[in-house]
């Protein structure tokens, strides 16, 4: 089975079937933190996340709404027509008073040629009171919130200082499905000690929990993160070209096919 030409379900094809055109994300820096960062739950962040959240690529702008205009205004010189995604992409999310949220998501909310909103976030940080909020925003809007779950191997969670546990994610997956919000679920192959069969059993545990979409990462190294001290001294070893291909083939496979 193929679509468009390839033999996976890509984002892509999700986006271009459901609004007949090309669709384009940008990357916003809403100005949120993480508790694992602030000390609510640890300090220093994810090992792997750096010092801007993993909002690299974001407009370095503090207005929200600038830097959604400034990222269009960029695209548009290469792709003169599409339609647009504002993800909401650096640190957490959803970590905020529901009226901070509130009033940053709607910030975006009425620009020309926006079909939707993605919410990257811990599975911790999802209390009922937000689920309410991004409800909210799932009726004026197309929505889907990415979790950052990475792997489910408990001595990788620990030694990457994610600071939540499977449980959390596996509770929010199901708060977010009974409000009739898509899940897009983080995987990050090639963390330190992980075998082939422990990234391949998080995708399986993925797969099984029927989130509508995952994200395969492969593991790369960010300026300034405690990862690239792990490379420096000789703790980690990434994977090649050729393993990362087979990886990603095995991995793919496993998924269903939607």
């Amino acid at each position: 089975m193929e679509w468009n030409g390839k033999r996976y379900h890509s984002l892509n094809y999700f986006l271009r079937k459901k609004f007949g055109e090309k669709v384009f994300k940008i990357s916003l820096d809403a100005g949120f933190t993480c508790p694992n960062r602030d000390g609510s739950i640890t300090k220093g962040g994810c090992i792997f996340c750096s010092p801007r959240g993993s909002g690299d690529f974001t407009i370095a702008l503090d207005d929200i709404s600038r830097q959604f205009d400034e990222a269009k205004k960029m695209m548009q010189k290469k792709w003169k027509s599409g339609k647009y995604i504002a993800y909401f992409q650096a640190y957490t999310n959803t970590y905020a008073p529901v009226d901070v949220l509130r009033e940053r998501y709607y910030s975006v909310m009425d620009k020309e040629n926006l079909v939707g909103m993605a919410i990257a976030t811990r599975p911790d940080c999802l209390q009922p009171e937000i689920i309410e909020l991004l409800k909210e925003i799932n009726k004026k809007t197309y929505l889907w919130v990415e979790l950052g779950l990475q792997t489910i191997n408990k001595n990788t969670t620990k030694l990457i200082n994610s600071g939540y546990t499977l449980d959390s994610y596996i509770e929010s997956v199901d708060r977010l499905k009974k409000a009739g919000i898509d899940i897009v679920s983080h995987c990050i192959l090639g963390l330190p000690g992980e075998s082939r069969d422990d990234m391949l059993k998080t995708v399986d545990f993925i797969a099984n929990t029927g989130t509508q979409g995952i994200k395969l990462h492969l593991l790369h190294l960010m300026k300034d993160t405690p990862m690239v001290e792990l490379y420096e001294k000789g703790v980690l070893t990434l994977l090649e070209k050729d393993q990362y291909v087979d990886l990603i083939v095995d991995a793919v496979e496993r998924l269903p096919s939607e």
